[in-house]
């Protein structure tokens, strides 16, 4: 895992389910700050829907997170929050998990970047 993001840029952070959060990992995503934070939130069978916010939260006060996945489910499960979310950065981009494909009518971020292509005063 990396514990120099300040020399490298910004971080990807991840809430998921085990599968989600190993292959990202595995990918080189990790990062342990000072503080012993992580970037990432394992979401397990006892993990509440307050305790996904909390993190998702904490990582959108984040100055070293650039963008934030967060599997659909999990976003289903804080919907208000993720959609209270207004800024590019961090971007949050809901992804699919292996319990339950992705649905891009649920996805509120497409919802917003749809409506601003399609918008009736665009001229291209």
């Amino acid at each position: 895992m990396s514990t120099h993001s300040e020399e490298f840029g910004r971080l990807l952070a991840v809430i998921g389910d085990e599968d989600t959060c190993v292959g990202f990992l595995l990918g080189g995503i990790g990062e342990v700050d000072e503080d012993r934070e992580t970037n990432f939130m394992v979401v397990e069978r006892d993990t509440t829907a307050d305790q996904i916010e909390e993190c998702f939260k904490k990582f959108l006060g984040r100055p070293d997170i650039a963008i934030i996945l967060i599997n659909q489910v999990y976003a289903d499960m804080i919907r208000p929050t993720v959609d209270a979310h207004h800024l590019a950065v961090p971007t949050v981009l809901e992804i699919p998990s292996k319990q339950r494909p992705y649905d891009a009518s649920r996805d509120s971020i497409l919802k917003r970047a749809q409506s601003v292509i399609s918008s009736p005063g665009r001229h291209d």
